[in-house]
């Protein structure tokens, strides 16, 4: 079941590639179909994921190098943590097709380009092993680089190399890290390594818990290794920022989760003040620097910095509830954030600007797509009733008590997000009527409004009936909840 998940979208990349370039419509719907039996197969995984028995599910494992030194596996596996980043990765696959359906540029590269990367994604939430682990994140770099500067606008190649460049200097230290705790624990095994945490290796385990933790921050990202991101955003196609938000940003603090903490949880208890120094940072420095932005694609970025160290907020706080906490603001914030730059495509195709300052008034034109922005807008600055409310309420929670300056920061970062979303729905859609903008109207395209009520769904489910969501999440974590819950008593 999961290598058919894997598999899905790369059959789909391989058969959008060889569409001749005049059949546009053909690579679209071979696109829009693979994605859909990925998405399909994704809400399966879900709902047939026993969160009673936990643990590793539908496992598919094989040994790929064996040698007298050391085994090297191609594992796949679903836990509570991992189930609902499929499910999001399918969810937002099928979104990332949709709102690229006007794409009249070589559609057949760029939908083969767009499924990879969902592959690739798919490869590092189910990876069971890490030197597999650590191939489908570099993968994941190529399709990327690729939509960027070819499909993206402004500085494109800039921007796709900036992400490339911070991408692939944080992975080298991965690796290194990885291949520390392979030659020390005699396995790559993530399952066998949780287990079994390593205790010691060539080097001090702070050192290595930092190569590989600076890996995934910079990916999360988190400040002062985030200045990638709002270039990749800006630039980026809408389907691409979709994906860079809604789940790119995720496997940062998936590998955190997974990885970093269950594995070196002596060093991780050891850094917890740091990574929440680290974490109020982001979102002050993040929701400050929103504040000041003049684009409205950048200022949704430069939101997911702040809203991202909620994450990292959650992390550092080393227990049940903030563990829970980050991983449900992980998926919240992937469809909530995504819908986000839906919106924000949907108004550049229309008025051909992001320029707030230039955008005042579009409700009188476009009142569908307002309200759906706004509705994004409330979502994201975690008005109760909706998704984002319930991750931030448990991030704080678990938090308060262990790192409550941190976690003060984190409830300041609540009211600058506050301001500049209501800010920036009082610039672009109120105020009075703008005659440049009489010409408009809302989009009457199937695969955007489709785009646009897959993530309401979500959003106003997860808001109202958490429990579907959280239930599975806490399971997923009970065991590195425990590791650390040990390791605490001993202290």
């Amino acid at each position: 079941m999961l290598t058919g998940f894997l598999l899905l979208p790369l059959a789909g990349s391989i058969m959008t590639l060889f569409v001749p370039e005049h059949r546009k419509t053909e690579a679209r719907w071979i696109a829009l179909f693979f994605s859909t039996l990925a998405f399909i197969l994704a809400l399966v995984i879900y709902v047939a994921y026993d969160s009673t028995a936990g643990g590793m599910q539908f496992v598919d494992s094989t040994n790929w190098i064996q040698t007298d030194v050391v085994t090297l596996g191609f594992g796949l596996g679903v836990d509570g943590l991992s189930a609902p980043m499929v499910l999001l990765l399918g969810l937002l696959g099928v979104v990332s097709v949709l709102v690229s359906w006007k794409i009249d540029e070589k559609p057949g590269q760029y939908f083969a380009w767009l499924l990879l990367l969902e592959s690739a994604i798919a490869g590092v939430f189910l990876s069971l092993d890490l030197i597999q682990f650590f191939l489908f994140w570099e993968l994941e770099l190529l399709p990327m680089f690729m939509l960027i500067s070819r499909w993206g606008t402004g500085r494109k190649l800039y921007s796709a190399t900036k992400f490339l460049i911070y991408t692939l200097a944080g992975s080298a230290l991965m690796l290194a890290g990885f291949l520390l705790l392979g030659a020390a624990g005699g396995s790559f095994d993530i399952q066998k390594l949780t287990e079994s945490p390593v205790t010691e290796t060539v080097l001090p385990m702070s050192v290595v818990f930092w190569a590989i933790m600076l890996a995934f921050l910079v990916k999360l990202p988190v400040v002062p290794v985030h200045t990638w991101l709002p270039d990749a955003h800006t630039d980026a196609p809408t389907a691409v920022s979709v994906m860079l938000a809604g789940v790119l940003l995720k496997m940062g603090g998936y590998g955190i989760l997974r990885i970093a903490i269950p594995l070196m949880p002596d060093a991780a208890l050891q850094s917890q003040d740091i990574l929440a120094g680290l974490a109020g940072l982001s979102i002050i420095w993040g929701g400050v620097i929103t504040l000041r932005q003049t684009d409205l694609k950048r200022l949704i970025a430069y939101s997911s910095v702040s809203h991202m160290g909620y994450v990292l907020l959650g992390v550092s706080a080393m227990g049940a509830v903030g563990f829970s906490g980050a991983a449900l603001q992980m998926f919240t914030h992937g469809t909530i954030t995504g819908l986000l730059f839906v919106m924000v495509g949907y108004f550049y195709d229309r008025t051909h600007t992001r320029q707030i300052s230039e955008m005042s008034g579009l409700i009188h034109h476009l009142p569908k797509g307002g309200i759906i922005m706004i509705f994004a807008g409330l979502a994201s600055l975690g008005l109760p009733g909706l998704s984002g409310f319930v991750a931030e309420l448990t991030v704080f929670l678990g938090a308060f008590e262990s790192h409550p300056i941190a976690t003060t920061m984190g409830i300041i970062g609540v009211v600058l997000s506050s301001g500049y979303i209501l800010w920036m729905v009082q610039r672009v859609l109120h105020g009075p009527a703008d005659p440049k903008w009489e010409h408009l109207r809302d989009s009457t395209s199937w695969p955007e409004w489709t785009a646009i009520v897959a993530l309401i769904i979500p959003i106003v489910l997860f808001g109202i009936y958490p429990a579907i969501l959280a239930e599975i999440v806490e399971t997923g974590l009970q065991q590195v909840s425990g590791i650390v819950t040990v390791l605490e008593g001993g202290i």
